[in-house]
């Protein structure tokens, strides 16, 4: 069973842009994952690949000794991933007010990234180690550097405003949907009215009379709050207003602020004391307190640890 629960701000600025991205990244990647691992009873791996030409090695970095190499093992299911977070993740945005097309916009962001970060895995076969046959597979990259990329198009997120026209959703749907639903052309003829147990779009209730308002939802174009910025890609991460200050409390956006936050006086980072505490300086102070310490395994299966006193400098924000 799959469990969701993520409070969303209300204003839509650019760290609402990042929230949305990353959330529906981590479904599409988690999703993904799982059906590769065989966690998900109604996917599998995708065997897509496996009726693809392989394609020179002069891009892969040619290993010295390998003869040639095919499609195999175990893919993970990309385009299940992805149309299980449109189907999921989308459910609540239906693309008509400008907020609702920032929303749509940020997820597929946050989709592209894990799709467009897959990276090719391959293992030798032969004789006495040898590498005279490579199998490869497509692998998703981790969602650190999933993350770490959405955290660069966060800095440089695009201010936008709609515009009348229109444009093409920024995957194929036809390429989702043969991936989705390709995974054994063989379950495909057993499964009711062929459509193919490893499709999201066959599993939901959207799937009839929905699919077509749905996909057309995704074609819109956000164009710059500035005329002079080009308009933002596929993958760059929007917003509509400026970030609110984050710095003082304010119940009714949910901002906690920062007065009593514990910072770090050396970093230059958004932990440190300097952007943390907003400029208004920070109190340094000695406390005691109490760890675990000198922990140690005991057979079988048990750690024991010691409760230690330690002194240490804590810097909190006033």
């Amino acid at each position: 069973m799959f469990f969701f629960s993520v409070s969303f701000p209300s204003t839509g600025c650019r760290e609402t842009a990042f929230i949305y991205a990353i959330t529906s990244a981590a479904v599409t990647h988690s999703v993904a994952r799982a059906c590769s691992e065989g966690s998900i009873e109604s996917c599998t791996c995708d065997y897509s690949h496996h009726n693809r030409e392989p394609q020179p090695m002069n891009n892969m970095g040619a290993v010295a000794g390998v003869g040639d190499w095919e499609w195999g093992g175990c893919s993970d299911n990309i385009g299940f991933g992805f149309k299980f977070s449109r189907d999921f993740v989308d459910t609540g945005e239906r693309g008509r007010t400008l907020r609702e097309k920032m929303n749509l916009h940020n997820n597929e962001a946050g989709r592209a990234h894990v799709q467009s970060e897959m990276r090719q895995e391959c293992k030798c076969h032969g004789m006495s180690g040898s590498c005279t046959m490579k199998t490869c597979w497509m692998r998703l990259n981790s969602f650190r550097t999933i993350g770490d990329i959405l955290k660069d198009r966060f800095d440089g997120a695009s201010r936008v405003m709609v515009s009348n026209s229109l444009r093409s959703t920024s995957v194929n749907e036809n390429t989702l949907t043969n991936r989705a639903g390709s995974n054994n052309l063989k379950t495909n003829t057993n499964s009711v009215g062929g459509a193919s147990p490893n499709s999201v779009l066959s599993n939901s209730f959207h799937a009839r009379g929905h699919q077509q308002k749905r996909v057309n939802r995704y074609n819109f174009q956000l164009k710059p709050y500035n005329p002079e910025h080009k308009p933002p890609g596929t993958k760059d991460l929007v917003y509509l207003e400026p970030s609110p200050g984050f710095c003082e409390r304010n119940p009714r956006l949910g901002i906690q602020g920062t007065h009593g936050r514990q910072c770090n006086d050396t970093s230059i980072g958004v932990d440190g004391c300097d952007l943390m505490c907003c400029g208004r300086g920070y109190r340094t102070q000695e406390v005691t307190v109490v760890e675990r310490c000198s922990c140690t395994f005991h057979w079988c299966c048990e750690v024991k640890c010691k409760l230690c006193r330690a002194k240490k400098i804590i810097h909190t924000c006033l």
